[in-house]
């Protein structure tokens, strides 16, 4: 069995939906030693989340973005957790619905995603800062 374990740390983006699959790639390239095994991208911050989508067509990130702002509208009143800004609650419930984290298989030294998958960064803060990923891949 081999692991891998590899610390990423991604740029500011602006909120919304960011493909991030080159730059996994770029931060594990032990992932081709591995015949068979699973990756897994965890992201270490309660206001952004991850997970894998379509990975061609930019509007369907332009459309996910539109969505969680019409389904976790800001300046709600009834939110209590308001003091970092009216993005930050919402924040945490759409990271909340989406996740911390996503498991990839690995097949002959690749992420076996799907022809049109990718993986997204999902940046629901206004200035969310840089995030970091653990970045764990393992296998025979």
């Amino acid at each position: 069995m081999k692991m891998f374990q590899q610390l990423l740390r991604l740029r500011e983006r602006k909120r919304g939906f960011h493909l991030i699959t080159a730059e996994v790639l770029q931060a594990i390239p032990q992932l081709a030693e591995i015949k068979t095994g699973m990756c897994q991208v965890f992201i270490k911050h309660t206001s952004a989340s991850l997970t894998i989508n379509e990975n061609a067509d930019p509007t369907v990130r332009v459309d996910f973005e539109m969505y969680f702002n019409k389904t976790v509208p800001e300046n709600d009143p009834d939110y209590m957790h308001d003091y970092e800004g009216s993005d930050d609650m919402p924040a945490h419930l759409k990271a909340a619905m989406l996740g911390s984290s996503v498991l990839i298989p690995v097949s002959n030294g690749r992420l076996a995603l799907g022809t049109w998958q990718g993986i997204y960064l999902c940046e629901h803060r206004d200035h969310g800062g840089n995030r970091e990923l653990i970045v764990s891949a393992w296998g025979i």
